[in-house]
């Protein structure tokens, strides 16, 4: 199906075609014409099924139709970088649109605070933001949700996982009851069923496919002693001078700063990714991460869901993950 076909406003469909988007993908072809009929949504989705996509544009063109003031769509998610990459796709989409966004997250300085603080005070229409740090300033007292029209929560397993239902539950006692509530999960644990009763109405349940590796990706598995897998790492790296884009995950902060230091002693461009890190230098890793001017990327989990990097050559799994998710969204 085209996008074209959903009859989306002009501003919109020149975003999407401007971006080189053509079909849609089979989350989105199903989750669009539901959120642009005002349905609460359930849609169950791996990573790379373009679900970010699924929800924004038609938010997008409900705002563009019926601008009003005030902020009209709050998204949670997880992890400042997801936050961040969202974030991004709304001002791509809404490039054509006088619609203004802002990504809310941790780790800031004082004047990122102060920049978000404003973005409350002017109603600014679309709001993409971590729990803790949305929690923050509704403290303040100053954030207004009055118009609020839809709350979209967006790797909704990943934050139950991450301890953060309590902190959901007060941020949503702060909504309008009267909103659309859109929730994408990659699984459908007891506690999102038990979160979805509790915030929705009669919402429409799409299911696209179960959690599995993303098709097309060569699999391998290695039997190792941990004094093995730094050899090994090696040996797999250094006869492939084409492979510009490594990932390696690892279970742990402590490692990732052990096979960091390893890495670089055997002169590999290589950067770590952690929460050790400040926000302004893990967006610095990102950035030199995308434009191939790191070759190797050593990171924790962090990464591993709903961020798009194009073109990884190598992903490897230092650890064996705890959970089957987690090899699902490393792989993806």
């Amino acid at each position: 199906m085209k996008f074209n076909e959903f009859k989306l406003s002009k501003s919109i469909i020149e975003a999407v075609n401007s971006m080189g988007f053509e079909e849609a993908t089979p989350v989105q072809e199903k989750a669009i014409p539901v959120i642009l009929e005002n349905e609460d949504l359930i849609a169950v989705a791996q990573t790379g099924t373009g679900k970010t996509a699924a929800f924004v544009l038609p938010i997008l063109d409900k705002i563009s139709r019926n601008k009003k003031k005030g902020t009209n769509t709050l998204i949670i998610a997880p992890t400042r970088e997801l936050a961040m990459q969202i974030e991004r796709q709304v001002q791509g989409f809404a490039y054509f649109s006088d619609i203004a966004s802002i990504a809310v997250y941790g780790g800031g300085s004082g004047d990122e605070f102060s920049k978000e603080k404003q973005a409350f005070l002017s109603g600014t229409e679309i709001i993409v933001a971590t729990p803790g740090k949305l929690l923050a300033h509704l403290r303040m007292g100053y954030v207004n949700f009055d118009n609020l029209e839809h709350l979209v929560l967006d790797e909704a397993d990943r934050m139950l996982d991450m301890g953060f239902f309590d902190d959901i539950n007060i941020i949503i006692s702060k909504l309008p009851k009267n909103r659309q509530t859109l929730l994408f999960s990659a699984t459908m644990p007891a506690e999102i069923r038990k979160l979805s009763a509790k915030i929705m109405k009669k919402p429409v349940m799409i299911n696209i496919a179960i959690s599995k590796p993303a098709e097309g990706v060569l699999q391998g598995v290695y039997f190792a002693y941990d004094n093995q897998k730094t050899p090994l790492i090696n040996s797999l790296i250094r006869d492939k001078p084409s492979y510009t884009s490594i990932i390696i995950f690892c279970s742990t902060r402590k490692d990732v700063a052990k096979i960091t230091a390893s890495m670089r002693s055997d002169k590999y461009v290589v950067k770590a990714m952690s929460s050790d890190l400040e926000q302004k230098d893990r967006e610095e890793v990102m950035r030199l991460f995308r434009a191939k001017k790191v070759r190797i990327l050593i990171a924790t989990d962090v990464i591993s869901r709903g961020i798009d990097i194009d073109d990884i050559n190598l992903i490897i799994n230092y650890n064996v993950p705890g959970d089957p998710e987690d090899y699902i969204h490393r792989v993806g």
